[in-house]
């Protein structure tokens, strides 16, 4: 057997607002289906969806998301302005680059080059 990777599902407090931030982020037009579940289909992208929990966000994520970019500092730019935030500084070595961010509920991805 083998399975597809139909949609990547976020916990979250609020649907609404994080579908919004990751749209912004990656393209694609936010969905709510109700207060508790929202989506959004980024091109080229599996969809994202977005399920209301009622506990927050404890630990870091044991998976998150590498976006590739053309510029670290400009996509990070971008990115607090919808809400995010910077966590530490750029990593770079002989291989590339990231930054790692906080989405605006505190899920952990990262900006990557080269």
């Amino acid at each position: 057997m083998r399975a597809q990777v139909q949609e990547i599902v976020f916990d979250c407090a609020d649907p609404a607002r994080l579908v919004r931030f990751w749209a912004g982020l990656l393209g694609g037009a936010p969905v709510d289906r109700s207060p508790d579940w929202s989506y959004v289909d980024p091109p080229g992208f599996v969809r994202l969806a977005f399920q209301r929990v009622p506990e927050g966000k404890a630990v870091k994520n044991r998976l998150h998301l590498d976006l590739e970019v053309a510029g670290l500092d400009a996509a990070a730019d971008e990115a607090t302005g919808l809400g995010a935030e910077r966590v530490a500084e750029i990593v770079a070595d002989d291989h590339g680059a990231f930054q790692v961010m906080r989405d605006p509920e505190g899920n952990e991805f990262c900006f990557v080059t080269g």
